[in-house]
This record gives C-alpha cells, sequence and structure tokens, in this order.
C-alpha cells in the first residue's frame, strides 16, 4: 500500500500573519477562524520566520510584539513527509502543526485535525481504551474564575479540561479555543518611581530634583473573572472507553472537536481522548 504523504491532506491555503504585525492581529484571526497557530512570515515572500499560537498568547498576555511571541525556527516538513512521520514527529515534539515548506517557503500546513481527517477515513477498528486515552485526567468545578482555570491548564499541561457540577456529573468542557474567545483587550496606565532617594527633608530643592516617575501603558490579553459555566461548551461530543479508533476521529472531525470525555456506563467521567493521542494510530500503521 502507498502511503499517505503530507502534500496530500495539508492545508494549502494558509492563513500568516507579517512582521511586524503585533498580538492583536493574531488574536483576531484566531477568534475569526479557531485555529490554534499562525505561522509567521517575511513579507509577501512566505519565508517562515516562527510560528504563534494560542497558548504563546495566553502565557504572556502582556507582549505586544510577534516576534518575542512567537516561536522561532520551529519544526517543518516537505510536501513528501509521510504522515506517520508527521505523527511521529508531532507526538514527539507535543506540537499540533508542522509548516510544509519548499526553499524556506511557506507551502502549505500540516494539523492535527488534518491527519484526523486521515485517521477517519481508515476504518481501524481498534478500541480506543487500547493505548489512546488520556491517563491522566483533569476537571474542574463549573464555578472556578475562568482567570484561575487558564492558569490551571498552564500548569496541567493540557488543551482542555472537563466541567463538573457539585454533583460530579459532566456538564461541559472548556478548550483554550475558548479562552481565547471569551479574552479581552484591556489597556491601563502603570506608574514606576524612579527616584534617588536622599535623608534631605521632603521639602529641599534636592529631594524634588531627585524625584522622578514614569507612566506608561499596559496593553494585555484578559480574562474574564466569570465562572467558567459561562464561557464552556454545554453540548459535549463523548464517547464510551469501547468506541472504535476510526469512529473517534471521525466524530472529532464531524464536530470540529479537538478531545471527547470517555464516559463509563454510569455515565460518569472516566478519562479523556485527544486528538493528539488519536493519531498515535497513524505511527501504528
Amino acid at each position: 500500500m502507498t502511503e499517505k504523504l503530507a502534500k496530500d491532506f495539508m492545508t494549502k491555503d494558509v492563513v500568516t500573519v507579517e512582521v511586524p504585525s503585533g498580538r492583536d492581529d493574531v488574536l483576531r484571526i484566531l477568534k475569526r477562524t479557531g485555529i490554534s497557530g499562525v505561522p509567521v512570515v517575511k513579507n509577501k515572500s512566505k519565508v517562515l520566520l516562527g510560528i504563534v499560537t494560542r497558548k504563546d498568547i495566553l502565557r504572556q498576555p502582556e507582549e505586544n510584539q510577534i516576534a518575542l511571541l512567537m516561536s522561532s525556527r520551529p519544526k517543518t516538513i516537505s510536501c513528501e513527509t509521510t504522515l506517520s512521520e508527521a505523527a511521529r514527529i508531532m507526538v514527539d515534539k507535543n506540537v499540533r502543526r508542522l509548516p510544509v515548506v519548499d526553499d524556506e517557503k511557506v507551502v502549505g500546513i500540516l494539523s492535527v485535525s488534518d491527519l484526523i481527517s486521515a485517521v477517519a477515513k481508515m476504518k481501524i477498528t481498534d478500541e480506543i481504551r487500547h493505548n489512546y486515552i488520556s491517563k491522566k485526567t483533569f476537571a474542574i468545578w463549573e464555578e472556578t474564575p475562568l482567570t484561575v482555570v487558564g492558569r490551571i491548564m498552564e500548569l496541567a499541561h493540557v488543551d482542555a479540561m472537563p466541567i463538573l457540577n457539585s454533583e460530579n456529573k459532566l456538564t461541559g468542557i472548556i478548550s483554550e479555543r475558548d479562552l481565547i474567545r471569551c479574552s479581552k483587550i484591556e489597556d491601563e496606565v502603570q506608574t514606576s518611581d524612579f527616584s534617588t532617594g536622599t535623608d534631605d527633608d521632603e521639602w529641599t530643592w534636592e529631594s524634588i530634583r531627585d524625584n522622578h516617575t514614569i507612566s506608561y501603558g499596559i496593553s494585555k490579553v484578559q480574562l474574564p473573572i466569570n465562572p467558567v459555566r459561562d464561557c464552556m461548551i454545554k453540548k459535549v461530543i463523548s464517547v464510551p472507553n469501547n468506541a472504535e479508533v476510526s469512529d473517534c476521529a471521525l466524530r472529532m472531525k464531524r464536530g470540529r472537536v479537538d478531545q471527547m470525555p470517555i464516559i463509563d456506563n454510569d455515565g460518569k467521567l472516566s478519562g479523556m481522548l485527544f486528538d493528539r493521542d488519536l493519531i498515535r494510530a497513524l505511527i501504528a500503521e
């Protein structure tokens, strides 16, 4: 069987940003398209400089310069790279997308969702409970403030979390995409004191002369303090742990989700299935 190649599944009409674009430009793109990251290119030449992602923006809310937000020299692939090799790189490097380059220029991008489409077509009947369900599952209470949720997700190194109510029932799910959707740009003015400090009387000319302050503006990405239930996705697509690999991939593709909670026979949360774990099926093949 001829192995599938990146050029057959990659997105060719790539959304990019050019330096010196700002963070707000990227944020608008992420909100409008729902994608998780954008290649940064040099002018109209499409020469790849780096990638900026939702995670970069959420982790550095006060940084506005793309050059400081982006990950420079990202791992890249060619059009002829096989899907199994691309999947291996994504799993090993823990990345969600690989720019496809030709002569240093971006000609496409291969994402986890593209690989999920490939898995959905492969009719893999293996059950997800064998090697695919995430071993670590984190859940949060639906009254947790969004500001705290963002920090928990960062510390736990997860892209999404299931939401439970006071009765431990699954009521929703929150992802980085939802955090970006609910975020706002807030501007504020801060003041720094650069006084040299003397022991002179506060009314002497020397004390007045050595007292310096500077005011400057801060623009940062801010999450509201609302409880997570106000921003979470309530119509959750879930599966049992005996669901088949390709069927789960198809559900992810149709539902345009990156993860699905695993529900046991009693209807309670028992784990999480992430798209990045599901593409391991391509490596196995």
